[in-house]
């Protein structure tokens, strides 16, 4: 009788028995006759860990698991092993940190040492802010105060082109007012900012009844082309002035002296027809020979400004005389008034003069009423005279073709014909224009004549010194004509001019300026009429000597 087996303990789990094909041999019997209670015991033993490795999740069973219960009857089954997962669980559950509550947060905040350092983070944060005004303040008193820009009209800011005979302007058979909107194009690119037109009115030669100011000349167009070139001008920002001297044809622009008080009469209405169809001023030239001629100056201007006062009135006199030219222009206000007074004489003495004479009034630059520069300035002075008119307090005034030094060729009282295309271009020949080079062979040359022009356009736009700024002459040489222009805070610039045909060294000396400063010992070299020097480097005025006929335009910063 076999021996009893001793009975399984509770902590043991008891597994079903299941076939296995190592033990089902014929000569495998039950637990054998004393001894193979311990065989037995180990086999309970190792079927308990089976089965507790199996309710382990799978991804805590050990990789050879599934494997070692492949292994043949009688195989040793390795790689088992029992895992504590419950308590491993519990342990990680209790470390993990789940924050404050709502009223435990309320409650630490309000302890008295969290309240007391609340108070001091914002007292510190406000007295930080306070002390960053505080600053703020004193930087925005010590500084210095900009200086209040003065009231500035349209032709304040750039220079007026003149186009006196549209035909001789367009060249070849051209000439109409329809054909000039084809130009507005290069008139932008000389950043004129007002066209002066004509005059294109009907006039019959020194017949006043045949004078129709308010009528466009028919073989030059109509009111309708007249309307078209406003509205293409506009779209430019390029104002038009219209020449309205009467007389332009005939022997005196305003007809004989007895006729004078039906002149007025037509003038008065021309204007305001004129203004009322869009136009931004107008030209009256021989106004000298005007019967009290500064009191229908007032008359004309006031019915100008009364439209708006945005509107001009310019007046052109053939005159030199310094006396009379400011008798003209001593009851008129914003009048502007080219004369012939630059055309004669020493332009540094007479320029001072002039400057002197006018005090704060606003001048314009010219060398006559509407003949080309060339007539006046022989061609190695036409830099410098660009140079001058372009930095000088005023608004300088052209003629069409004066930015390519166009020339009368001994004919003034005819205007010659602007050269356009190619130096060989048919529409030149016979003109009388001796140039060698045209406006299509100028704009590919950077050192050409009308580069410069287009330059010193530019830059004067935006150059508040330029623009408007103060004038102060300055002696640098006996020779020289030097002055600086500045503006508040803005760049300063320095200009020497060589009107002779020797070069002219720096006579160096401490030159004070407004503002307390003083022209600085070295200055940068933004521009010079002639080759050979290199632009953005900076020159020592102490050994600095300019070129014969020679213009430099020189800059250095403001400083406090």
């Amino acid at each position: 009788m076999d021996p009893e087996l001793p009975e399984p303990s509770t902590d043991v789990v008891s597994v079903p028995s299941q076939p296995s094909t190592a033990h089902s041999e014929p000569d495998a019997q039950g637990p054998s006759e004393g001894g193979d209670s311990g065989t037995m015991s180990q086999d309970a033993e190792v079927d308990m860990k089976e089965v507790e490795l199996n309710e382990m999740e799978p991804e805590k069973q050990p990789m050879n698991a599934a494997s070692g219960a492949a292994v043949a009857g009688g195989a040793e089954k390795n790689g088992l092993v029992k895992l504590k997962v419950a308590d491993d669980e519990g342990e990680a559950a209790a470390a993990k940190f789940t924050g404050l509550s709502k009223e435990e947060l309320l409650k630490v905040a309000g302890s008295p040492g969290w309240v007391r350092t609340r108070r001091a983070l914002l007292l510190l944060f406000w007295l930080g802010w306070l002390g960053m005004l505080a600053g703020a303040v004193v930087i925005i008193v010590r500084a210095p105060r900009c200086r209040e820009l003065p009231a500035q009209r349209w032709w304040h800011t750039g220079a007026l082109y003149r186009i006196g005979d549209l035909r001789a302007f367009q060249g070849g058979d051209a000439g109409r007012l329809e054909g000039l909107k084809g130009h507005l194009d290069y008139l932008s690119t000389l950043k004129v900012k007002g066209v002066v037109l004509g005059p294109i009115h009907e006039n019959q030669k020194d017949d006043l009844s045949a004078t129709n100011l308010e009528r466009i000349d028919p073989t030059l167009g109509s009111k309708e082309d007249f309307d078209n070139f406003l509205q293409s001008s506009k779209k430019k920002s390029i104002r038009v002035i219209l020449d309205l001297t009467p007389n332009y044809r005939g022997q005196d622009s305003w007809f004989q002296p007895a006729q004078h008080a039906d002149v007025e009469t037509k003038m008065k209405d021309a204007l305001s027809f004129w203004l009322q169809a869009g136009v931004d001023g107008f030209q009256l030239r021989h106004v000298e020979t005007l019967t009290n001629a500064p009191s229908l100056l007032t008359e004309w201007q006031n019915i100008t400004k009364s439209f708006s006062e945005d509107r001009l009135l310019i007046a052109g006199t053939g005159s030199s005389d310094l006396n009379q030219i400011l008798n003209l222009l001593e009851s008129t206000k914003d009048l502007l008034l080219t004369s012939s007074y630059l055309s004669m004489g020493n332009p540094k003495a007479q320029i001072t003069q002039y400057l002197d004479a006018i005090g704060d009034g606003w001048g314009s630059w010219a060398l006559s009423q509407g003949e080309l520069m060339t007539r006046f300035v022989p061609p190695p002075l036409l830099r410098l005279y660009y140079l001058l008119f372009f930095t000088l307090r005023g608004t300088p005034v052209f003629s069409y073709g004066d930015e390519i030094g166009l020339q009368t060729a001994g004919q003034p009282a005819k205007a010659p014909v602007m050269p356009w295309g190619e130096s060989s271009d048919p529409s030149t020949a016979g003109s009388g224009n001796t140039n060698l080079t045209s406006v299509k062979d100028q704009s590919k040359d950077p050192g050409s004549l009308l580069s410069l022009f287009r330059r010193l356009s530019d830059q004067r736009g935006k150059e508040r010194s330029l623009l408007h700024g103060d004038f102060h002459e300055i002696s640098l040489g006996s020779n020289l004509f030097s002055y600086v222009r500045l503006w508040d805070q803005n760049m300063r610039f320095l200009v020497l001019l060589n009107f002779e045909e020797v070069g002219q060294p720096i006579s160096w000396q401490s030159i004070s300026l407004p503002g307390g400063t003083s022209l600085p010992a070295k200055v940068e070299l933004m521009l010079s009429t002639k080759s050979g020097r290199t632009e953005g480097s900076t020159l020592d005025l102490e050994k600095l000597t300019v070129e014969p006929h020679e213009g430099l335009l020189l800059h250095f910063p403001y400083e406090a």
